[in-house]
C-alpha cells in the first residue's frame, strides 16, 4: 500500500505556503473548515490535505460560496478532492467558447451603426461585459460572428439582439428543463441516501455528462423543428405562386 502524505507542516509554515495568516488558518479549524493536524507531542503537523482545502476554500470564496456554505459541502463531499470536483462540475460552462476583448470601434464596423443604445441593449441581454474604456468583453464570440453573417444578409443589429433576446427566454426554459431533470433524478435520490460520501463521484460525473447530452439533445430538437418550421413556411408561400397556365 502507497504510504499517506506525511504531514510535516507547522501551522506557521502552512500559513506561509498558502499565503494565509495563522488566525485565518485557526479561524477556519474553529469554524470546521479544516480538518486537526496530527498531533506530535504538542505541536500540530499539517500535511498535503490541509493544502488543498484552503486553497478550495480560498477558489469557492472567489466564486461567491460563504463559509457556512463551504463548509457544509465539505462535511458532505468527505474530501477536498471530492468536493472540487463537484463544484467544477458546478461551475464549468455548458459552453466551449472562451471569451474575446473587442472594441466599441469593431462592434460599430459590425453594426454598421455607433448607436450607443445597442451596446446597452447588448450587456442588458448579458452578450458583452463593459472592461472600461472602449473595450468590453464579448462572451459568446460565436454569437458575434453569427450576428455579422445576418447582417449580410440584411439583417440589422437590431433585429439580431430581440433574436438573440427571443431566444435566450427560449433557452432558459430549455436550461430550467434539464437542471429539474438532474435534480429529481440525481440530486434528490442522493439527498434523501443522505449524501453518501462514496457517491459523490457519481453525482460528478451525472452532472458532467449531463452537459453534453443537453447540448446535442438541443441541437437534434431544433434541427427538427427547424426542418418542420421551414417546410410549413414555405409551404404556404410556394401555394402563393401562379398555377401552370392553360391553354
Amino acid at each position: 500500500m502507497a504510504a499517506e502524505p506525511a504531514a510535516d507542516l507547522t501551522i506557521d509554515e502552512l500559513a506561509q505556503r498558502t499565503g494565509m495568516t495563522v488566525r485565518n488558518v485557526r479561524a477556519h479549524q474553529s469554524r470546521g473548515l479544516l480538518p486537526p493536524p496530527a498531533v506530535r507531542g504538542r505541536t500540530g503537523f499539517y500535511g498535503p490535505e490541509h493544502v488543498a482545502r484552503i486553497e478550495l476554500i480560498r477558489e469557492l470564496q472567489a466564486d461567491g460560496f460563504n463559509l457556512e456554505l463551504i463548509r457544509r459541502l465539505l462535511d458532505s463531499a468527505g474530501s477536498s478532492a471530492a468536493a472540487l470536483r463537484f463544484t467544477r462540475a458546478l461551475r464549468a460552462p455548458f459552453g466551449d467558447e472562451a471569451p474575446e476583448v473587442v472594441t466599441v470601434e469593431e462592434l460599430t464596423k459590425r453594426w454598421g451603426t455607433p448607436d450607443p443604445k445597442l451596446l446597452r441593449r447588448a450587456e442588458e441581454l448579458g452578450l458583452l461585459r463593459p472592461l472600461g474604456g472602449d473595450r468590453f468583453e464579448e462572451v459568446s464570440p460565436r454569437l458575434g460572428r453569427v450576428s455579422s453573417e445576418l447582417a449580410e444578409l440584411g439583417v440589422s443589429a437590431r433585429q439580431a439582439l430581440e433574436v438573440a433576446a427571443r431566444l435566450r427566454r427560449h433557452a432558459d426554459s430549455v436550461a430550467d428543463t434539464f437542471i429539474r431533470l438532474f435534480v429529481e433524478t440525481v440530486w434528490k435520490p442522493f439527498e434523501a441516501a443522505g449524501r453518501p460520501e462514496e457517491r459523490w463521484p457519481e453525482v460528478s460525473e451525472a452532472l458532467e455528462r449531463l452537459r453534453p447530452l443537453a447540448a446535442e439533445s438541443l441541437v437534434a430538437v431544433f434541427g427538427l423543428a427547424m426542418d418542420d418550421a421551414a417546410e410549413r413556411a414555405f409551404g404556404r408561400q410556394l401555394a402563393r405562386f401562379p398555377g401552370p397556365s392553360r391553354r
